[in-house]
């Protein structure tokens, strides 16, 4: 069952490059801004995507979010994408946290569920959502 949303960010892809040609797969690199459960945090990712037969995307990817008092949560996480017009791309998945931080320790226990979309310009938008 979704929980509340924890989480929000927007961000800039910084990076995209082929790995392969068969099957088509992307690395891809950004940094965001936003919150996680009310904590300001910024941060930065790296995904690899496989371009599937039917043209679906599957992605793997993991990444830091930084908190202005220095402290930080890693994550770790899969999704399911399909392009969209002009080379948008839209993903759905799961995020798992890791953290020492007192604040957002609750995010140890916590599995999130993400929407992650990006505009053909390069433009990300992320919300999160804790899974029950």
């Amino acid at each position: 069952m979704l929980g509340e949303q924890i989480g929000e960010s927007k961000g800039k892809r910084i990076l995209r490059r082929v790995l392969s040609s068969d099957p088509l797969t992307a690395e891809v690199s950004f940094e965001d801004s936003g919150n996680m459960l009310g904590v300001a945090t910024s941060g930065f990712g790296t995904y690899t995507s496989v371009v599937r037969p039917d043209g679906s995307i599957y992605g793997e990817g993991q990444g830091l979010m930084t908190t202005p008092d220095g402290e930080g949560v890693t994550w770790k996480g899969s999704g399911l994408g399909k392009f969209g017009p002009g080379g948008a791309v839209s993903y759905r998945g799961i995020l798992y946290y890791r953290t020492d931080s007192q604040k957002l320790a609750r995010l140890n226990n916590t599995c999130g569920v993400f929407e992650y979309e990006v505009d053909p310009a390069g433009n990300t938008n992320s919300k999160v959502w804790e899974w029950k």
